[in-house]
């Protein structure tokens, strides 16, 4: 008679417990929080908390909570005359500096476009200008500009000094090359050896009597001794803007230029090989496939310097510091002279600052159409 087995079955081993894994959706979030909550804290909140001060009567100074005031910042500001001369200094600035910025930047762009020698270098040179601290080009723009010491106004003089040179050049190469249709080829020689003689006759009379200090008409001592004592760039209220321009232009032109030299890369050769082919001019390559081709990012070049010409701060102030008198003076800088200097109006600022918001939001508005229209053109 078979045994039946009384074994009992051996208990199967206990399952190890499941890991838990976290989705890629999980992980994303846990490395952007961190990042939203430093945007709020650093960005989202004084931009609100700014925004409920700008409604408010307040100053930093003064141990006194903000008392609401609701829309009156905006109204006293709005109404103010000043305000409106300080918004045209600042408009004018702009128009110019940016429509110089874009010209400068877009020559040079076509100028470097195509490769030689050193054409890296050069290129790196010209960008120079930009990666410096506008502080520092302040400093060393006011070296230039200095009236007594300062290389522009040597420059300046002795290029007024070799415009009459200049001019006399030109006339005698006129008189050169019209001589022989007066006198006829066959006595056109005379005349020309004619001016060879007087040229040296005259330019000995001529310059006896520049340099003759004691003459009251000697134009090259009066240069030399106005030199010294030349034009205040800072100071005179029609070259200070223009010198802030000048600076502005020198410092930011290699920005327009570096997006203007990537669009101009970006350009298929064939679209010039088709022209060639079809005998276009160098005008015609230039207005149908060039300018189009480079339109949207020159756009962008022109927006962010549009912004960035109606935030202009630092180099104003380290230039002329808004004067003389105020007429250089930026809506930037009367936003900061009426936080950071006299009564400290914390409120009435944020109220200028936050129009100023709006005033570059519309700008931009403008700008971001115009390159829509630009791409699908």
């Amino acid at each position: 008679m078979a045994q039946v087995s009384t074994a009992q079955p051996a208990e199967a081993a206990p399952r190890p417990a499941a890991r838990r894994h976290l989705s890629d959706r999980r992980i994303v979030q846990l490395f952007i929080l961190p990042t939203i909550i430093l945007l709020i804290l650093m960005n989202i909140f004084p931009l609100i908390y700014s925004l409920f001060l700008s409604f408010t009567e307040y100053s930093v100074i003064s141990a006194n909570p903000p008392v609401w005031v609701g829309l009156e910042n905006y109204t006293n500001i709005l109404n103010d005359p000043q305000f409106w001369h300080y918004f045209g200094v600042t408009g004018t600035y702009a128009l110019i500096s940016v429509a110089l910025q874009t010209l400068v930047g877009f020559g040079l762009a076509m100028l470097l476009r195509t490769k030689f020698t050193g054409s890296g270098v050069v290129t790196t040179l010209i960008l120079v200008p930009m990666m410096l601290s506008p502080i520092v080009v302040a400093v060393f723009w006011r070296l230039i500009f200095n009236p007594s010491y300062g290389i522009f106004n040597y420059i300046f003089g002795f290029l007024t000094l070799l415009l009459p040179t200049l001019m006399g050049v030109i006339l005698v190469l006129l008189l050169w090359r019209i001589v022989p249709k007066v006198l006829g080829e066959s006595t056109a020689r005379y005349g020309r050896m004619a001016l060879l003689i007087l040229i040296p006759v005259v330019a000995h009379l001529f310059w006896r009597v520049v340099l003759n200090q004691d003459q009251t008409y000697g134009a090259f001592y009066q240069q030399v001794t106005a030199i010294e004592t030349g034009p205040e760039w800072l100071a005179e209220p029609v070259l200070a803007m223009w010198s802030i321009i000048i600076v502005d232009v020198w410092m930011w032109s290699p920005f327009v230029m570096l997006l203007c030299l990537a669009g101009l890369s970006a350009i298929p050769e064939y679209l010039y090989e088709a022209a060639a082919i079809d005998r276009a001019s160098g005008w015609f390559q230039f207005r149908r496939i060039t300018l189009p081709q480079v339109m949207p990012l020159l756009l962008i070049a022109v927006l962010f310097r549009t912004i960035e010409a109606f935030k202009q701060f630092d180099l104003v102030m380290g230039l002329t510091g808004g004067g003389p008198g105020d007429v250089t003076r930026t809506v930037s800088v009367q936003l900061y002279q009426l936080a950071f200097q006299g009564q400290f109006n914390t409120g009435q600022s944020s109220a200028l600052a936050y129009i100023v918001l709006v005033i570059i939001i519309a700008v931009s508005n403008l700008y971001i159409r115009a390159l829509n229209r630009a791409r699908e053109g």
